[in-house]
């Protein structure tokens, strides 16, 4: 049996170990070395562990709800003594006065008599005390209503119908309320019984339950092209910040991915949290650098192209740092890779 290259034994000594002997240490060797990657493996995963059981809304940021009993208690702020509201000598922060050119009415208040003597008043102050009070308008939607006629030719008597408006919408709202519904559903994340009920009651426009994700939809689909081109955007920056978290998209459970590089935020809902996803969100060619929080999705990114991470220090020894955002500094050098940091330049 020929000597294994692993195996730190001369060729003589080797030559002089009988065969019997050899057949049983090369598997045991071998199985040595599994059990070593093995160990390494399960160690890596136990440090892990242990730093997510020791994690409280003290050293992390899971909400203080989800600390358990026997987590210790969260210390109370010493009173300062100082009273609640603005302080004594605080400036003011009270909201400035529009020009002129942006005001849209005037009420001029001006005495009538003199106040002493009961005289007639002309004349105007070239400098009046101002106040302005900015009021929404009344809403009232406005209804359109198309109607397509179909004239008989008065020379051959054939029935001549005109066609829709290009610009005429196919349902029953037009464009702004569809984007009104989407921004109040999307972006403000209201249940869709609310959203009907502000449509009724501040916009005056009754619309059925059901009509609600209808619109949404219509929505989405007039997003598709920009979205699309938000994400082309994303792939080609050269720092990515990506992060993935658990969603619930009806009775199911999905994943949603965010994806950042300012100023453009992407985000996905995709089945699983694994490495084909990462490879969809972030693009099969992505050549720049990722901050996660070292996942093993982002495995098949090189090791030096993932020496930053999404996580804020919060008392573990994960990397801690934030590639590409101008808010959030470097907190704690890294603990995987001595890199720099690509806001500021800090190694």
């Amino acid at each position: 049996m020929h000597l294994p290259p692993e195996l730190s034994i001369s060729e003589e000594d080797w030559n002089r170990t009988p065969p019997a002997v050899q057949v049983l240490v090369v598997p045991l060797w071998q199985q040595v070395q599994t059990l070593q990657t093995q160990v390494e493996t399960l160690q890596a995963e136990v440090t892990d562990l242990r730093e997510r059981l020791g994690q409280t809304s003290r050293n992390s940021s899971r909400p203080p709800s989800s600390d358990s009993p026997d987590a210790p208690p969260r210390p109370q702020r010493m009173p300062s003594g100082r009273k609640r509201g603005g302080q004594k000598g605080h400036r003011g922060h009270g909201r400035r006065l529009k020009p002129p050119e942006q005001v849209d009415r005037i009420v001029a208040v001006k005495p009538e008599r003199c106040a002493q003597c009961g005289a007639l008043l002309l004349g105007k102050d070239p400098q009046p005390a101002r106040h302005q009070v900015t009021e929404l308008p009344p809403v009232k939607p406005e209804v359109i209503e198309y109607q397509r006629h179909t004239i008989t030719c008065l020379a051959c008597g054939a029935q001549n119908g005109a066609e829709w408006p290009s610009d005429m919408p196919s349902g029953s709202f037009g464009p702004r309320v569809q984007a009104t519904v989407g921004y109040l559903t999307g972006r403000i994340g209201m249940s869709q019984r609310d959203v009907q009920e502000v449509m009724e009651t501040v916009f005056h426009t009754d619309m059925g339950l059901g009509t609600v994700p209808a619109l949404e939809q219509r929505v989405s689909e007039a997003l598709a092209d920009p979205v699309e081109e938000a994400r082309a955007y994303l792939r080609q920056q050269p720092v990515n910040n990506v992060d993935e978290t658990s969603w619930r998209e009806g009775t199911q459970r999905t994943w949603l991915w965010i994806n950042t590089a300012p100023p453009v935020t992407g985000f996905w809902l995709l089945p699983g949290r694994g490495g084909q996803q990462a490879r969809q969100v972030l693009g099969e060619t992505f050549e720049g650098i990722v901050g996660s929080d070292r996942y093993s999705a982002y495995n098949w990114i090189e090791p030096h192209r993932r020496a930053v991470c999404g996580h804020t220090w919060s008392g573990t020894s994960k990397p801690l740092w934030i590639a590409g955002m101008s808010r959030r500094r470097l907190v704690k050098p890294c603990s995987i890779n001595r890199s720099r940091c690509l806001t500021c330049g800090t190694k």
